[in-house]
């Protein structure tokens, strides 16, 4: 860490794709703590069919787990989901770098387009993104949402 990311509140985590076990169930953990304990889904809503085949992100910083994703190839889209951060760890630019390493990935893998739904409550961050609104409002969990869009260059 450099002196200047304490000046402006950003921190550079190492986001890795989550493959050993350990590095899922640090993925887990964090969906559980925001998602399931913050926010009060259901823990047969947070874990679905899909986490065995998706590809699992997990943010690190130092050694400790602070963010995780994860992202499935859905048509044209790549799909982000379950974009969390520990509530300890906002506001220092982790949401973005999970986004942005997303965003990478999603384009190596040849595709030109991402998707997301995301909570309300968060639609200014993800519009500050390049995200744009493609649905009228749902709930999903109860929680309002509304799938998002982005063209990725």
């Amino acid at each position: 860490m450099k002196p200047s990311d304490l000046e402006s509140n950003t921190y550079m985590m190492n986001i890795i794709e989550a493959t050993s076990k350990a590095q899922i169930e640090d993925a887990y953990a964090i969906r559980r703590d925001v998602f399931v304990n913050e926010q009060g889904v259901s823990l047969d809503e947070e874990m679905d069919e899909h986490d065995d085949s998706a590809t699992h992100l997990v943010g690190y910083l130092e050694d400790e787990a602070v963010a995780a994703s994860r992202l499935r190839f859905v048509d044209k889209y790549g799909k982000f989901e379950r974009i969390s951060v520990l509530s300890s760890k906002r506001g220092k630019s982790f949401g973005k770098q999970m986004i942005e390493a997303m965003e990478t990935i999603t384009r190596n893998r040849g595709y030109h387009y991402a998707k997301l739904n995301a909570q309300v409550q968060a639609l200014g961050f993800y519009q500050s993104l390049g995200y744009e609104v493609v649905s009228d409002e749902f709930l999903d969990a109860g929680i309002p949402h509304v799938t998002m869009t982005k063209a990725l260059a």
